[in-house]
């Protein structure tokens, strides 16, 4: 949004300095991105005056000036046809820069003249497009700074401008006297009120008329309408010129520039039709798809259908809310127009700009939010302003549809201020903000102005007030306590574990990544996503147009881009969402890690060796420990595809309580992902990890035994097809109370014991408690171990 400081001067009584204007501005949520100062452009050009003007010898078109200026006479040749004596001109003497030219000019020779320096246009400088002469000036003297003269005779051309951004809650602010408003609310002047206007109806009835196809009425709430006849349409006055050029608008026409002012003045956008071109009655509906427009942007679209468009007896004239169409343009031929000035539903707007991919002040002002009880005054002030500069008669009015009812008031509990903000503002400062804002009060309740769609509860009104009052002024105030003592602890079990994890994985040697929760498809597909339940309705790309079903995808892209620049050895975790669905709740906490490469030195000579499973099982093993898992677990094989089928484990409390998975992955998941291999990694469920039964109670006293334990080795001759936790569960469960530990330490496979056989040997650690054991005990529990191994595997004792 951008003004002049002279326009909004028109809107507002105040003798703040810029300074102040713009901190204020800032301040109060309207954040100014930038002061354009087009004195500062001119610095160093200066007055000068021609005293003599002799034809150059060798150029028809040119001229030999004697020119007068602050440091003595001096020789310029100039091609102006207006160039002559006794004119003050302004001069860029050798060594300053040209901003309409892009050049910086130096003494030199024309045509075997000698210049020193060059007298500018207005076009050169930046002022305007006029480049017919040399800016010829009234009074001055010699040596005056020309920014300084404009500042006394034409201040509008030196007017700083002012550029604030508006965030989508604030189309009040899109108007230069909605931002009038709030700097008047903060108490830097006085807001003018908008001058009372009256049209003469005097054409008599409007010979078109306007209706709202039953298709749109929920995309057009009203529309109005005059036909204005026997306008004179041209260049419009200079004082309209100078505004709109001074935001970066081009001036077209006189009626153009109307619409133009008004959508910047107000945040009224109109749109004129040249009534001539017009065949038959408007009918505002919803497209059918496929028609065309050539639209005043000169490009040609095809509306979708559903689009709001405007169509006459010969098809569509306009896009509703957006872009007129240039066949029903007013050019300067045109002496009857009809003016419109419609109120849109904000998101069929959106809906049609977006499908057309137009990006118009129309549609950015009316996608947000304009004023609906201002739509009719709108209409009378533009016809009175285009009565006064192009002439002619107005008709009636002619209105279709109605104009939304938005009144609505909510409570102002001034405690609230306090409670909500912390800050404390009396009451009637409370009460007289909100009225400077256009509220009206009766007793406590607020009635809402139908400018401010953003305001929606109790808690705006206190935002309005606190905003206005400046949150710069909040003090920080430490909270209340309730209770002495320590105060109840916050973080949940699952958080201080996510915390806990974290800290871990960082402290083996991981590197955390912090990926999009959003995948593609294809990456989706591969870990058992990418379903409809879990795609995203309005994606940012194609590549993030799921939620993520597992936090391996990301890091596995994560290793492919470091891998393409070179980098091959990483450890990469995440802590992080996982959907298995889309609707609430259906997420999951995971901890994810991905190691690929080599390890780092693991001997005295410092070599390295690729990673493998039991790194990942490592590591995995340990985050687990850390978060609280119990030490007796249980590894299982058939984990998901994506996993290598012969190189994984997952990690479980029975067949059904899964609590983490570690492995390689699957060739064919690298693969479709670009990552060269192998990788292992793990995943863990914090959550599926169970909770002591006392969660706040400490640590359970440390048993330490005095007396000796017993370990006996085991070999057993199985199938080749038992798999070695079979053993070492039947053995761990021959006596519980006094086996501590079963590791298998030897496998052998072949010779003597032929085909489809194989030897697993095991260490049992037995912990006496009470007493020591004796020979006959121990004997015993070896047997039960024999016993149930063989019951439970088929095996027999290796002789």
């Amino acid at each position: 949004m951008k003004f002049t400081l002279s326009w909004l001067k028109e809107h507002l009584d105040t003798q703040a300095s810029l300074d102040e204007i713009l901190e204020a501005l800032t301040d109060l949520g309207l954040e100014v991105e930038e002061v354009a100062d087009p004195a500062a452009k001119l610095k160093g050009f200066k007055l000068v005056k021609v005293l003599e003007a002799e034809q150059h010898p060798d150029a028809d078109k040119l001229r030999v000036c004697r020119v007068q200026t602050d440091e003595g006479e001096t020789q310029i040749v100039c091609g102006a046809p207006n160039a002559r004596a006794g004119i003050t001109a302004v001069l860029a003497k050798p060594g300053m820069y040209i901003p309409g030219l892009d050049i910086t000019i130096s003494v030199g020779k024309i045509r075997g003249v000698e210049s020193h320096g060059m007298m500018a246009s207005e076009r050169e400088l930046e002022l305007s497009d006029e480049h017919n002469g040399i800016i010829e000036l009234e009074g001055g003297e010699v040596g005056q700074e020309f920014a300084d003269w404009l500042a006394q005779n034409d201040p509008v051309k030196v007017d700083p401008v002012i550029e604030i951004a508006i965030t989508p809650n604030r189309p009040d602010a899109l108007g230069v006297h909605g931002v009038a408003r709030d700097l008047a609310a903060r108490g830097l002047g006085t807001l003018k009120p908008l001058a009372e206007v009256s049209v003469a109806e005097t054409a008599g009835p409007s010979p078109i008329k306007v209706t709202i196809d039953e298709s749109a009425r929920d995309g057009c709430h009203t529309f109005a309408g005059r036909l204005i006849k026997g306008v004179k349409n041209g260049p419009s006055p200079a004082w309209l010129q100078d505004k709109l050029r001074a935001i970066g608008l081009r001036p077209i026409s006189t009626l153009v520039d109307i619409t133009n002012y008004f959508t910047y003045d107000l945040n009224r956008p109109l749109h004129v039709f040249d009534a001539a071109k017009v065949s038959g009655d408007l009918v505002v509906h919803r497209a059918r798809g496929g028609e065309e427009l050539l639209a005043l942007d000169e490009k040609t679209y095809t509306i979708p259908a559903g689009v709001l468009v405007i169509s006459d007896d010969k098809g569509v004239e306009s896009i509703g809310g957006i872009m007129g169409g240039e066949e029903s343009g007013c050019t300067e031929e045109t002496t009857d127009v009809f003016l419109e000035a419609a109120f849109w539903d904000f998101i069929s707007i959106a809906e049609g700009g977006r499908a057309l991919k137009i990006n118009s002040d129309a549609r950015y002002r009316n996608e947000r939010g304009i004023d609906p009880a201002f739509n009719r005054e709108a209409l009378d002030r533009a016809t009175a302003l285009i009565l006064e500069l192009c002439g002619g008669e107005a008709c009636e009015a002619v209105v279709a549809g109605e104009a939304p009812d938005v009144s609505r008031a909510y409570k102002l509990d001034t405690a609230r201020c306090s409670s909500l903000v912390g800050m404390d503002i009396p009451a009637e400062e409370q009460r007289a903000t909100l009225e400077r804002l256009g509220f009206v009060m009766e007793g406590d309740m607020a009635h809402v102005p139908s400018w401010r769609p953003d305001v929606q509860g109790e808690a705006d009104l206190v935002e309005e007030v606190a905003r206005i009052a400046s949150l710069t002024k909040l003090e920080p105030k430490p909270l209340a306590r309730v209770a002495p003592g320590v105060p109840k602890p916050i973080l949940t079990p699952l958080q201080k574990r996510e915390q806990v994890a974290r800290r871990t994985a960082a402290a083996l040697g991981y590197n955390e990544c912090v990926t999009y929760s959003f995948i593609d498809k294809a990456s989706a597909e591969l870990f058992n996503g990418g379903d409809d339940a879990t795609m995203v309705a309005n994606p940012i790309s194609s590549e993030m147009s799921h939620m993520r079903p597992a936090l391996l995808p990301g890091l596995l892209q994560a290793a492919a881009r470091n891998q393409a620049r070179g980098m091959t050895d990483m450890a990469l975790f995440e802590v992080g969402a996982a959907w298995h669905g889309g609707e609430p709740g259906e997420q999951h906490l995971q901890v994810s890690g991905i190691l690929v490469g080599q390890t780092g030195p693991k001997d005295v000579h410092g070599a390295s060796r690729p990673v493998d499973v039991f790194d990942a099982k490592a590591d995995c093993e340990a985050i687990l420990s850390a978060i609280g898992a119990p030490a007796k677990v249980q590894i299982l094989r058939e984990a998901r595809e994506w996993w290598h089928p012969g190189r994984h484990g997952r990690i479980c409390l029975g067949p059904k309580k899964m609590l983490a998975v570690f492995g390689e992955l699957h060739p064919k998941v690298l693969a479709a992902m670009d990552v060269k291999g192998p990788v292992v990694g793990f995943t863990i469920w914090p959550a599926e990890v169970p909770l002591p039964r006392n969660a706040d109670a400490s640590k359970g006293a440390l048993i330490l035994n005095d007396l000796q334990a017993v370990e006996r080795d085991f070999a057993f001759v199985v199938d080749e097809s038992v798999e070695a936790l079979a053993l070492v569960n039947a053995a761990s469960g021959a006596d519980k109370a006094l086996i501590e530990d079963v590791r298998i330490f030897d496998e052998f496979i072949g010779g003597s014991l032929g085909e489809g056989k194989k030897s697993l040997a095991m260490t049992v650690r037995i912990q006496p408690k009470d007493a020591t054991l004796k020979e006959k005990e121990i004997e015993a529990i070896s047997a039960k171990i024999v016993e149930k191994v063989q019951k439970a595997t088929g095996g027999t004792l290796r002789g």
